[in-house]
């Protein structure tokens, strides 16, 4: 058996075909990158108005300002009251793959709201969390089911098919994919208001993914070149990777002025998922679909797939720890072709040993050792929003996805680290192109994060890894 080659062996769009609507929203785009393949679908048909209905009343605060159904604490009396089994609605839009993705983000925003309401009033009553509802009703669990498998996703709330990416709307299609023209479609709390920090939050991240079709070239490029032995292919390649991440860690450091470190942990209860929560011991029964009941991991950033596009391009060594196997868990919660990108950029790396390439020539070797550091950039500030929207807000000890809160990112965040510190000092430390300022840096920050992690691990009593 010969290796991959090619790029053939993976279809990258450069057409994104937004009318055709046979094909899964998402699909990997040297234009869109990430996003979906066409803007999200806002309105639904005429047989869902019912849903429409909910989800217009659900937010603490809705689009007019009045409270809605969670301000009241009557979301849960009112889906039972109105909602109807709409699985047969669904199938009758089988084939129109944007539309079940958009009934996906719909329902997986209910069946989220459904399921926490009850954490939510005693959070807002200054109460632990307890327990969120054990069983989802068929009128949600029945319809999510099907809606989630046809779009490709499990039936539970997740990044990139419902709460961010196929979330946004366009207030004017013209100015496209500017900041200040995107609007949330579903929101929990505060978020159908553009300036409230839940949809700083989730907009944020929309802005960051939308620069990642050059991150997708930059990767496919480097990878040819690799493939050819074209050295100049390659660096170009890497340097196209550079300069998108770059762009991507300079739009996220805007998250501290769009989305408020002291209003995170309100609307953050939504997002929680069933896997290592303690709101479902037992995980939770979904309502003629199982008898047994079923648990997911709740909605992360950590499940966006710029971050692990480019450790699998780098081939960044990670630890063999828990830690790390949670890191892999996530990856069953992407668009299925979003994974099957991932996994081919990473067995394409390792067969053409891109590291041991980029290593083998001073101007690879810094433009890798850049790259490295854009990740760590990334992976520095996910950790610096956790120590100030989370560690100093809660105790409570699992992220939304259900790891670790304290020991986690820096299980990441120390191997790119290490990884840094092995090519530098691989290369003689001689590496141009601002390397050693990058370094200097590097040491200083990887000392200030061992304290950091020390701290929070003595004060909450967890163990450091």
């Amino acid at each position: 058996m010969g290796s991959i080659t090619p790029t053939s062996s993976f279809d990258v769009l450069r057409d994104t075909k937004p009318e055709n609507t046979t094909l899964p929203a998402f699909m990997v785009s040297t234009t869109r990158g990430f996003l979906p393949r066409s803007e999200p679908i806002v309105k639904l048909p005429a047989e869902f108005d019912v849903l429409e209905s909910i989800l217009t009343r659900m937010p603490v605060k809705t689009l007019d300002g009045t409270p809605g159904l969670l301000a009241t604490f009557t979301l849960g009396e009112t889906v039972l009251k109105e909602l109807p089994d709409l699985t047969s609605a669904i199938e009758k839009y089988k084939d129109d793959l944007p539309l079940q993705n958009a009934l996906y983000r719909d329902y997986s925003f209910l069946a989220s709201a459904y399921l926490l309401e009850p954490c939510h009033e005693r959070f807002v009553k200054g109460e632990g969390y307890g327990l969120g509802r054990q069983t989802l009703p068929s009128v949600i669990s029945l319809p999510i089911s099907r809606c989630a498998e046809l779009a490709g996703f499990k039936p539970f709330m997740e990044y990139a098919g419902s709460y961010a990416l196929f979330n946004y709307r366009l207030v004017d299609p013209t100015k496209g994919l500017e900041y200040d023209n995107l609007r949330l479609i579903r929101a929990f709390e505060h978020g159908l208001d553009p300036k409230s920090s839940e949809a700083g939050f989730v907009l944020v991240h929309v802005d960051m993914v939308r620069n990642s079709g050059p991150l997708v070239d930059g990767v496919v490029s480097a990878l040819d070149g690799c493939a050819a032995s074209d050295r100049e292919a390659f660096n170009i390649g890497m340097d196209k990777v550079v300069t998108s991440m770059v762009k991507v860690n300079k739009v996220m450091d805007g998250m501290w002025g769009k989305s408020k470190p002291g209003d995170y942990t309100s609307f953050r209860t939504f997002i929680f998922g069933i896997t290592s929560q303690s709101m479902f011991p037992h995980g939770v029964i979904y309502e003629g679909v199982s008898d047994e009941p079923l648990s997911f991991r709740g909605e992360s950033g950590a499940n966006d797939s710029m971050i692990p596009l480019c450790d699998n391009l780098l081939d960044i060594t990670m630890p063999k720890t828990p830690l790390t196997n949670i890191l892999q868990d996530f990856r069953q919660y992407r668009p299925g072709n979003h994974r099957e990108f991932l996994e081919y950029v990473k067995t394409r790396s390792t067969q053409l040993s891109l590291k041991s390439y980029a290593l083998q020539d001073p101007v690879s070797s810094a433009l890798y050792l850049l790259a490295l550091n854009q990740v760590r950039d990334f992976r520095w500030r996910h950790w610096c929003f956790t120590r100030e929207y989370i560690l100093k807000k809660t105790s409570h000890p699992t992220a939304t996805g259900g790891s670790p809160i304290v020991t986690w990112l820096p299980n990441q965040l120390q191997a790119v680290m290490q990884s840094m510190v092995d090519v530098w000092e691989g290369s003689g430390k001689g590496l141009g192109m601002g390397c050693e300022e990058v370094m200097e840096r590097l040491y200083v920050q990887r000392e200030t994060l061992r304290k950091e992690v020390e701290k929070y691990c003595q004060e909450r009593k967890v163990e450091a890894n």
